[in-house]
């Protein structure tokens, strides 16, 4: 937790955001109080959900988390380069989408692409251009790619 203190939660999934970072989805079972009908209450526990960084979690030792229900993750390939065909005299060239960019289509190839990949083909810039719509050189580092 951000002022140190440790919470034990189970993990009912993960997620990864547009932006690339990993999220577990957890709940905690945090204190709760039950009414009775005849308007009694009892101090319970209930499952409440949250969110916690993927580095704010650290897993149970011996425990396996390959079965966690998995969002966004398409081995690791977050990215999606499709081919575009050059104008006129132009050689065709890539445009880089981050994933689920509405943008990422109408090219004669489509391909999902690692960060390390989409930051290798945005390095050869006569070949590769970002997306205007989803911009992913903002999340990769590297603003001011030719479009």
């Amino acid at each position: 937790m951000p002022d140190g203190q440790e919470l034990d939660v189970i993990v009912t999934g993960r997620s990864r955001t547009p932006d690339g970072h990993w999220w577990y989805e957890c709940e905690a079972i945090l204190p709760s109080r039950y009414e009775h009908p005849d308007g009694r209450a009892e101090p319970k526990s209930a499952p409440t959900a949250i969110s916690v960084a993927a580095e704010n979690i650290t897993p149970i030792p011996g425990e396996r988390y390959d079965a966690v229900p998995t969002v966004g993750a398409v081995a690791g390939r977050q990215w999606v380069a499709v081919r575009m065909r050059g104008i006129g005299e132009s050689e065709p060239w890539w445009c880089v989408h981050r994933r689920d960019c509405w943008q990422a289509r109408d090219g004669w190839l489509t391909r999902r692409i690692t960060t390390r990949e989409a930051v290798e083909l945005l390095a050869r810039t006569e070949e590769a251009r970002v997306c205007d719509v989803c911009r992913p050189d903002r999340v990769l580092g590297r603003p001011g790619l030719r479009r």
